[in-house]
């Protein structure tokens, strides 16, 4: 991965014709974490999503330095929100296949068994989604970041149902990804155990509507 940069100038979004987010500016840098803290309804999460290109700014501009010229910030992220987006009648593996060929990675079955292994789950590789726990789902979702390469991972509290155990084998995850020079926005409640990590913090004093 090339020495990127990641940069939000002026943003403002917008949501039901309703400001959410004005004037606001980050800097992400690769090998770094940027954490985007605040209240509920301070734009964390439409924050993510306008980054990932899936809302449209009302102003401002996101800019990528560093990254590949002939690809949008989205198409060079992983964006990963609330939902697990897990069809429920696919076996975990099958469902990290699915995504992998529609992400231009690696639906191979060791690719995919080893993304599981790392997370481990490598014991429900061929359950349905439906049968799995709710941590366990979590983790299949999580396991996605793996089998098709983004320099940007977008996560949207990444660690909701996740026991301590699991906790601790996604921190070692996200922290191979920065030392490989990739770069991670995380909006969350819950520590992500990654040293040198910077803060974004949202609210009135940042622009955001209370």
């Amino acid at each position: 991965m090339k020495s990127m940069r990641l940069r939000g100038a002026d943003i403002a979004i917008e949501r039901g014709g309703r400001p959410i987010l004005t004037g606001l500016a980050f800097e992400a840098r690769a090998g770094a974490a940027l954490i985007v803290v605040g209240p509920n309804g301070a734009g964390k999460s439409s924050l993510l999503r306008a980054i990932a290109g899936l809302l449209p700014l009302a102003a401002g501009a996101i800019r990528l330095d560093g990254g590949a010229a002939d690809a949008s910030v989205g198409e060079q992220a992983h964006y990963l929100g609330h939902a697990d987006a897990l069809k429920a009648a696919l076996s975990a593996g099958e469902n990290l296949a699915f995504w992998a060929g529609a992400m231009g990675g690696r639906s191979s079955a060791d690719a995919w068994r080893g993304a599981l292994d790392r997370l481990g789950l490598a014991h429900v590789a061929d359950f349905p989604a439906r049968a799995l726990s709710a941590g366990q789902r979590r983790r299949v979702a999580l396991a996605r970041l793996l089998v098709a390469e983004r320099p940007i991972w977008l996560l949207d509290e990444p660690t909701t149902a996740l026991d301590v155990a699991a906790q601790g084998l996604f921190a070692a995850v996200m922290r191979e990804h920065l030392a490989a020079g990739g770069l991670i926005v995380a909006a969350t409640h819950a520590p992500l155990d990654l040293d040198g990590a910077e803060t974004l913090r949202l609210g009135a004093a940042a622009g955001a509507a209370p």
